[in-house]
This record gives C-alpha cells, structure tokens and sequence, in this order.
C-alpha cells in the first residue's frame, strides 16, 4: 500500500470492525497494521474509527502498531522511559508530558532530517554512524533527563542533586511550572542550533 495524502488533504478514513479488521474507505479495501504503519512512514494521514459507535479510536490503532514494531524488535523505546511515562499517568505533571514530547519530537525529526541531508551533500548516500550515534546520544540524554525531572518517584541520582539544590517552595505556582518547560524548550532549541552548526 502506498497511497499518502498531502496536508492539504484530509485524512484517510480507516473503519474498524468487530472482527478487527481494519478497512480503508479511500481504497475500498481491507488493510493490516503494517500497511497504516508505512502509510505514517510515507507520509499519509489517517484517522481510524470504530465502525460501530464511530468513536474516533485513532490513537489506540496507532498505540498497536507500536507495540507490534517493538514486538518484531525494533525497540525504539528504552525500558526505563516506558516506567518513567507510566508513572505520569494521572500525575500532577501528566498535562506538560504529550507537550513536550511533540515538542522533543518535533526537534527530533528535524535533527534527523538535517543529518540526512549532510550526509548526503558529503558522503553521497554513505552513512558514517559515529555523528549520527553521538546525536541520537544526546537527544536520548536530554530526553531521559526530562523525564526524570517529571517523574513522581525520581532516582536517587536526582534525590541527591535536588539535595544540594535549594529545596523550591512547597505550593509551586503553575506560572512557575510553564517557565521551567519553556526555559527547557530554549535549551533543546539551543542545543539544535549548536549541532546545526
């Protein structure tokens, strides 16, 4: 399957039935997760309902096929991110967390993007791993110190560096929070300036 939309386009309109078969109104046809995984690989967009009570069930299909690439070993998700985001759930902190992470991915993939292209002007299509793995390191690093720092239950590596900190004051306000995650924005953005350069 290779059909993808442009942005100007709406989504393909995927139904779910009860038998679990998922089928692609665009095309007429019944379709797998593997053919909506390549489809978000090209591009394309889609939205996916259940067919029966037309609940948009759009984040769960692709929640599956995450789970489905990670169980074919593409384990793109390190175990202690997978704990530190379940413990967010129903948190305080859990409203900042899909913030940031479009945020994080967001940087990501256009880091990602700009690696390609470098790569390409200077080595013709070759892929010198090293500049890659030290980017994927340190996107990765900052990502995981993020997330400890929204985690309920920090490690004791943390415990120990807010122990020499000053303890901040008991009823943080929301005001304080929103300028913590900006000025964590200004640093990611600082830091995809400093590796464009």
């Amino acid at each position: 399957m290779s059909e993808t939309t442009t942005s100007a386009s709406p989504p393909i309109v995927i139904k779910k039935y009860a038998n679990r078969r998922l089928y692609n109104t665009a095309t007429s046809s019944y379709v797998t997760l593997d053919d909506l995984s390549t489809m978000v690989k090209e591009g394309g967009d889609f939205v996916v309902y259940d067919a029966k009570t037309g609940e948009d069930i759009t984040r769960s299909v692709l929640t599956q096929i995450i789970v489905e690439e990670e169980q074919k070993g593409q384990n793109l998700l390190p175990i202690s991110f997978l704990r530190q985001l379940i413990s967010l759930y129903g948190d305080s902190m859990q409203w900042l967390v899909p913030r940031y992470l479009e945020h994080a991915m967001t940087v990501f993939a256009h880091n990602q993007e700009q690696m390609r292209k470098n790569l390409k002007e200077a080595f013709g299509g070759l892929f010198p791993f090293g500049g890659f793995e030290e980017m994927s390191k340190q996107n990765m690093a900052l990502f995981e110190k993020t997330m400890k720092m929204f985690s309920p239950f920090p490690s004791q590596e943390i415990r120990g560096e807010r122990a020499k900190e000053a303890a901040p004051a008991e009823g943080a306000s929301l005001r304080e929070l929103t300028d913590r995650l900006n000025a964590l924005q200004q640093q990611i953005e600082a830091l995809t300036k400093r590796q464009k350069g």
